[in-house]
């Protein structure tokens, strides 16, 4: 297993001050090589750690598979070099997934044309029309109802398990709560906001949970339509982000019933779609009502 974090030799600078110099620990970035069957699906820059929950989340996410029952095996090759053959060294950056018998291998239109960045789960899309990903978990009719004041506890739980943020500053997470109880069901890190989504889905179909139904994904950054996607394939009603969402990911909650809350910080939240999950309390104000949920 590759190194989850790295020191480097840093000088900081403060105006005023003179330069101090001292090691410093960053987050690792290495790329990832999917394969299924022997064959290369994408590549992805993601922080080592939990690369076969990232592998089946992926292809979840991608609808290659429905569940972790349509996954067979899952295990690391050795390095590829430049014409695609291994050297013999495993490097732990290369994966080969088999398939359970009877599962159909990954249309060719879902091959990315290019690297995907950490920061970037859908750079290199093959086809646009590839991104609406038809799900075969249908959130819309779920009748999760999350209280308000669970939900504000959320963020706060899921910074405090970000173990390995304390060390860099640099890394995104994502967590899976029980929408009812409000425990916390898993959480990871990762470089790529998209990676950590994708880890904590594959953690759930190597689990036997997916569909996610009554859960909340609480996630550190935006919520972006990527974000949207996963969470809608995965069976996961409700998401939930510290920062803003697109516009482009509001349409597809809209489109599939899925509930966005943005914003989502200390006692107050705003909601964009999918409002009748999330148990608002009575204001005394009105207009404190109309600032907690936003059509």
């Amino acid at each position: 297993m590759g190194r989850i974090t790295s020191r480097r030799r840093i000088t900081r600078i403060t105006v005023g001050e003179p330069p101090h110099h001292r090691e410093d620990v960053l987050a690792v970035e290495e790329p990832l090589e999917i394969r299924v069957g022997g064959s290369a699906l994408t590549i992805t820059m993601r922080t080592p750690g939990h690369d076969f929950e990232l592998a089946a989340g992926f292809l979840l996410s991608e609808g290659v598979i429905g569940s972790g029952e349509q996954l067979g095996a899952i295990r690391y090759c050795a390095g590829a070099t430049a014409d695609g053959e291994g050297d013999g060294e495993n490097t732990f950056n290369v994966l080969d997934v088999t398939l359970a018998p009877g599962v159909a291998a990954p249309d060719p239109s879902l091959e990315r044309n290019f690297y995907m960045t950490s920061s970037c789960g859908l750079c290199g899309k093959a086809s646009i029309d590839a991104v609406r990903t038809l799900s075969v978990h249908p959130v819309d009719a779920d009748p999760l109802r999350v209280p308000a004041e669970l939900l504000t506890t959320f963020p706060d739980r899921l910074r405090a398990g970000q173990n390995v943020f304390d060390k860099t500053g640099g890394l995104h997470a994502a967590a899976l709560f029980d929408g009812t109880t409000g425990e916390m069901l898993v959480l990871r890190e990762d470089v790529g906001r998209h990676n950590a989504v994708d880890k904590v889905i594959g953690w759930a179909a190597t689990e036997g949970l997916v569909p996610l139904r009554g859960t909340v994904l609480m996630v550190s950054g935006r919520a972006s339509f990527e974000l949207t996607q996963k969470a809608s394939m995965a069976g996961i009603p409700v998401l939930a982000a510290v920062s803003a969402p697109s516009s482009l990911a509001i349409e597809l909650a809209v489109e599939v019933g899925l509930t966005v809350v943005g914003f989502l910080r200390g006692t107050s939240m705003v909601v964009y779609s999918g409002e009748q999950r999330i148990g608002a309390p009575e204001a005394t104000n009105p207009r404190e009502q109309e600032a907690l949920v936003v059509r």
